[in-house]
């Protein structure tokens, strides 16, 4: 395995999927393939030169749309491919709403 050990399994894409890199405020956004996810993280091939973009903190949009996505940051790079983490979402944002208020004016 050449990122060695892992405490998740992960799934090999044998053509790659295509996904893309943003940055947290927008101003860039790469093409990438999708070679292997697991739980925690993945494994991406970047088209086009990475220099310079802020990799500590990105999205990985897994649609043209960018609908669904995984806030990451960069773990390792080995040539044009880099290993991603997924960050956890924020505490705030997963916290679930608060029930409804019931009526008191139903019917008993």
């Amino acid at each position: 395995m050449a990122f060695g050990d892992r405490k998740h399994e992960r799934v090999d894409f044998e053509r790659g999927i295509l996904v893309y890199i943003m940055g947290i405020d927008g101003t860039w956004r790469r093409d990438c393939t999708m070679i292997d996810v697991s739980q925690t993280g993945a494994r991406l091939c970047i088209k086009g030169s990475f220099e310079g973009l802020d990799l500590k903190e990105f999205f990985l949009l897994l649609s043209s749309t960018g609908l669904a996505y995984r806030r990451c940051r960069m773990v390792r790079v080995d040539g044009d491919q880099i290993g991603v983490e997924f960050l956890a979402r924020d505490k705030a944002t997963s916290k679930k709403k608060s029930p409804r208020p019931q009526s008191t004016d139903e019917p008993a």
